[in-house]
């Protein structure tokens, strides 16, 4: 088995508060986005784009949470509110994968939901064949149009995922994964 065969198949998500520095260099960034924008994308339509959250932005959207769930929970104690605030600030890297779809009368929106799902996957991989720990998350704040807006986001845009990526401080146990007799079948 090749190399990159044998890392596809040792992939699993790292959580979040596992992730720490170091991160990818400039470099690796430019190289891990190239990678994750090559994913079938019928028309040519790029129904997706990134949003970098790393340094001082991981704070100013951890802010922009912690005023959200304050909100919406304002009898939330203080340990609760500083959870939600630090929930970016793990990973040094956050990449927001954002989903557009473009109306066309030959491109239903579902494949180019499913190229923005793609483009995440993409992201993993390449982070995992760079050594690098990573996790693809969602969660209320993917859904909630305060930070939806705080992130620049326009209405017809929606999160496919928050790519959090650093270097592993744990590794992860794998969890059970499917026997292909109870997936599979043949037509």
């Amino acid at each position: 088995m090749n190399e990159s065969l044998a890392r596809l198949q040792q992939r699993r998500s790292v959580p979040a508060r596992w992730l720490a520095a170091p991160g990818p260099s400039p470099a690796e960034i430019d190289t891990l986005l190239t990678v994750a924008a090559r994913v079938p994308d019928h028309g040519k339509l790029i129904p997706w784009r990134f949003i970098m959250i790393e340094g001082e932005g991981r704070h100013r959207l951890g802010d922009a949470l912690a005023r959200a769930f304050k909100a919406d929970q304002p009898d939330a104690d203080a340990e609760k509110v500083d959870a939600e605030r630090g929930r970016f600030t793990h990973a040094p890297l956050v990449v927001a994968v954002v989903s557009r779809v473009t109306p066309h009368v030959k491109i239903p929106d579902w494949e180019q939901i499913l190229s923005a799902g793609a483009v995440c996957m993409n992201l993993l991989n390449a982070a995992t064949a760079m050594g690098y720990g990573a996790v693809w998350l969602t969660g209320w704040a993917a859904f909630d149009r305060r930070v939806l807006d705080a992130l620049g986001l326009s209405p017809e845009e929606r999160i496919a995922g928050f790519i959090h990526i650093g270097t592993a401080t744990e590794n992860p146990t794998d969890r059970a994964r499917p026997e292909l007799a109870d997936i599979v079948t043949r037509f």
